[in-house]
């Protein structure tokens, strides 16, 4: 491990996850996410649509077959289970219902920074599926692993 004192960022083995408190991509590791069992059928759609994107690169804007941006992604995942979602994290951040932290479930979306500016979708086990930032690929990785934590939302 190298720690860079004058920058505060602490490097690790990429099979290791850490957190540094400033924006910019996680570790490119892969994250192997167990199977999802989310509450209802159109919520496990959605997962599964999002989670069958991984490896299609980000571009702003990109709403799909094969490109991404965060708010995209999410809006083809839920379009494909018959719900509209707009293309916007900070107008999806008004969708549905309000959830705790504590009670996310396969298929919440989970909104970043104030005002909202990023969005992946919960998957269970502390983990969401998102497309993170330029130069990025659609992945799995730990909702810890985002600074900026803002809310969630329960879709369907």
């Amino acid at each position: 491990m190298v720690l860079l004192a004058s920058a505060g960022v602490v490097l690790t083995p990429l099979t290791a996850q850490a957190s540094t408190g400033m924006p910019g991509p996680a570790p490119a590791a892969p994250i192997s996410a167990a199977p999802v069992a989310a509450p209802n059928p159109a919520a496990q759609l959605a997962v599964d649509t999002a989670l069958a994107q991984q490896g299609k690169a980000y571009v702003w804007a990109g709403a799909g077959p094969n490109v991404y941006d965060c708010s995209g992604l999410t809006q083809f995942a839920y379009r494909a289970a018959g719900i509209a979602l707009p293309h916007s994290s900070g107008m999806q951040s008004t969708m549905g219902v309000p959830v705790a932290r504590a009670d996310l479930q396969p298929g919440d979306l989970i909104f970043f920074y104030s005002p909202v500016g990023h969005v992946g979708m919960y998957i269970g086990n502390g983990l969401m599926v998102h497309a993170p930032t330029s130069g990025d690929v659609v992945r799995v990785a730990s909702v810890d692993t985002m600074w900026g934590y803002n809310t969630a939302r329960r879709i369907v």
